[in-house]
């Protein structure tokens, strides 16, 4: 167990995205437990689930206030983006560099509330990033999911490639990164307007700002990120966090306890992601199975919409920590968290991504043989037989519990926490200084 350390504080940027904000928290928990002052940055939406760390709450100000997690709320949107280009250019608009201002400005003005010792933002803020410059405090990234920003050697972030085999694989890699990057690049004039703003030179690129942090921190398993070439000094793997989110309500099974059939476990985005439509094939692909399922649809759909046979139960939440232990197989979206939490228990899954980081996650799960990829407009009978396939196969078991067993490692021996109390050490916040003199 680590020491009691000296009480520091730590003020988090973030954003609610769905599958960010658990890992997040649970860290935030992690440094309120070990007696540190913490504040988080967020949305409106996230204030109850802020409040149940210990850590205290400010609503961002100057972007349009999320008072829910329903899609209407939602500042992405993507479901309604087909080209990915366009996707790339959205989420540049509306979270990298659109709003990078006006993330810069609130987070100033919380500093001067509350001094804090280490800024912790998201991956996508660099508005955050570039406030802490501004103010001469070490910033801290936090990926919770593989690393998005280019990596020698890895596919590009989006497409879910596996990694490159040979001259064309490394081409296509290439101009997928140059495409990605070239559109990325078309905010750098409005992120320099930012940076100006903040009294800060100018960068050849948006990305760069997340370079000049003092830690990025990845909070998954260097077992399932595919390896790169070179990882660049301030990026560290610190191990995922794999408990339950504070929302996922207790839950008890409507079978006998002797029901012996596989059980099978459905979970999809806890974000709106027009995802009823495959919810209801895989219903139908259960229903001629000889197994139990438990579907759980998060806030972003009604499970009241989805009719389920005998054998199968649908709910709003469950732990993962109950289901899994007793799981056959997992059928999901591909969510880090769901991904990570699942292979941490040894369970094999369908992945059926839907964006985000999803198609990433995918094929990771395919590279390391635990499990299967499927379009989300696979077929019933496609949905079926993969299931099938998974359950009848030893090999998709054996490898995700090799693989869960060095993420389990990584989860119970996470350096996240020590890492931002020794980054947080030698710095002075204004207070402290001002309480000396």
């Amino acid at each position: 167990m680590l020491a009691a350390p000296t009480p520091k504080r730590f003020l988090f940027a973030h954003w609610e995205g769905g599958g960010n904000t658990p890992p997040t928290l649970a860290i935030a928990r992690r440094l309120v437990d070990r007696g540190h002052e913490v504040r988080v940055l967020s949305d409106f939406c996230n204030q109850e689930e802020v409040k149940a760390t210990g850590a205290s709450f400010f609503a961002w100000k100057r972007i349009p206030p999320r008072l829910d997690k329903s899609a209407a709320s939602d500042p992405m949107k993507d479901w309604e983006v087909r080209s990915p280009l366009a996707l790339i250019a959205r989420v540049r608009d509306r979270i990298f560099v659109g709003p990078a201002l006006a993330f810069a400005t609130d987070l100033l003005e919380e500093l001067d509330r509350f001094p804090a010792n280490v800024v912790v933002a998201n991956e996508m803020l660099l508005g955050a990033m570039a406030a802490a410059e501004a103010a001469r405090i070490p910033c801290v990234g936090l990926s919770p999911n593989v690393y998005l920003y280019p990596l020698p050697g890895v596919p590009p972030f989006g497409p879910g490639f596996q990694p490159a085999n040979g001259p064309l694989g490394r081409l296509r890699d290439a101009v997928v990164r140059s495409l990605s990057l070239r559109v990325f690049g078309r905010g750098t004039t409005s992120f320099n307007v930012t940076r100006r703003t903040l009294g800060l030179s100018p960068l050849a690129h948006p990305f760069e700002q997340a370079a000049r942090i003092a830690k990025h921190l990845v909070l998954t398993s260097r077992a399932f990120d595919f390896p790169t070439t070179c990882l660049p000094r301030h990026v560290v793997y610190t191990g995922p966090e794999i408990g339950d989110p504070e929302w996922a309500e207790p839950w008890s099974s409507p079978w006998p306890t002797n029901d012996d059939r596989p059980l099978v476990v459905v979970g999809f985005s806890t974000t709106f992601q027009n995802q009823q439509a495959i919810l209801g094939r895989i219903v139908a692909a259960l229903a001629d199975l000889k197994v139990r399922a438990v579907i759980t649809v998060g806030p972003a759909v009604d499970p009241q919409k989805l009719a389920g046979p005998t054998n199968v139960f649908i709910c709003q939440s469950a732990p993962h920590s109950q289901l899994l232990p007793h799981s056959a197989v997992v059928v999901t979206h591909a969510g880090h968290g769901t991904v990570i939490r699942s292979l941490a228990a040894g369970v094999p899954l369908l992945c059926m991504p839907m964006g985000r980081d999803q198609n990433d996650n995918a094929a990771r799960v395919v590279a390391r043989g635990a499990g299967l990829r499927l379009s989300p407009d696979a077929s019933v009978r496609r949905i079926r037989k993969a299931i099938v396939e998974i359950l009848q196969s030893s090999h998709y078991r054996s490898s995700a519990q090799a693989l869960g067993q060095r993420i389990l490692q990584d989860a119970h021996n996470s350096s996240t926490v020590q890492l931002l109390e020794d980054l947080a050490s030698p710095h002075s916040t204004r207070a402290d200084v001002a309480s000396r003199n």
